[in-house]
């Protein structure tokens, strides 16, 4: 992968069965907007048992079978929050953790030291998380990832991200490189792709990029830097 080149998302997605969650955070090519996004995927029964809900501008994972569910404790959460003028987007529930640590005089790194990968071995899926600071009709955004430090669980790796908005440019990241037995997890920094001015063209690229068989939900938000407006547009497989 060349450093500094911009990807299509839908290029870097097609033909991988097994992203996992994933995060984009970026600007329109026409310097306007904010992008953030957040997709789920899943294999298991528990996992694909899920639909995202949107109440008060915030967003949650609901079970779609409340009958069916076996383990809420890391499917169910609030993936975004907004606090005064910053926007957080994650995979887990570390989002109340950065929304109560800004709460606290914290830093967006400072919340996550209290926070490690998610426990559920051998894949020890990594915490992924984002968020977009607001100020002066533009905006900057920060990601972070916690990751096992080796195979065994024993540690937590720590690496935050930290990004001037660029129009047209966006970063993209997610939980796994591919499927797998334990699941790769991701590696290296957040992935440059491009952005798009429509949000339903980004949503419907985006979505039909991911595995047929494995996608769950997208959310899609667009934010205008002039007056604050927020579109957003949703799509669960489970309807």
């Amino acid at each position: 992968m060349e450093i500094y080149k911009v990807y299509d998302i839908a290029e870097r997605i097609a033909g991988n069965p097994y992203v996992g969650r994933g995060i984009v955070i970026g600007r329109t090519p026409d310097g306007k907007k904010a992008v953030s996004a957040y997709f789920i995927m899943g294999r298991s029964v528990n996992s694909r048992n899920r639909i995202f809900a949107e109440r008060g501008g915030e967003l949650f994972t609901e079970p779609f079978d409340a009958g069916k569910v076996q383990d809420p404790s890391l499917i169910i959460y609030a993936a975004v929050r907004q606090y005064e003028n910053n926007l957080i987007v994650t995979n887990g529930n570390q989002t109340d953790t950065i929304y109560d640590g800004l709460k606290a005089g914290k830093s967006f790194s400072e919340a996550l030291e209290a926070r490690m990968f998610e426990p559920d071995a051998p894949n020890f899926t990594p915490r992924i998380s984002g968020m977009l600071t607001f100020s002066d009709g533009g905006f900057t955004y920060q990601m972070s990832i916690l990751k096992s430090i080796d195979p065994e669980g024993s540690d937590c790796a720590r690496y935050t991200f930290a990004y001037p908005s660029k129009p047209g440019l966006g970063h993209f990241l997610h939980t796994y490189v591919t499927d797998g037995s334990p699941i790769p997890t991701f590696v290296g920094e957040p992935e440059r792709v491009a952005m798009e001015d429509d949000i339903d063209v980004f949503t419907e690229k985006l979505w039909n990029a991911l595995d047929e068989n494995n996608k769950i939900s997208l959310y899609v938000r667009y934010t205008d830097l002039a007056d604050g407006s927020v579109s957003t547009t949703l799509i669960n497989k489970n309807r």
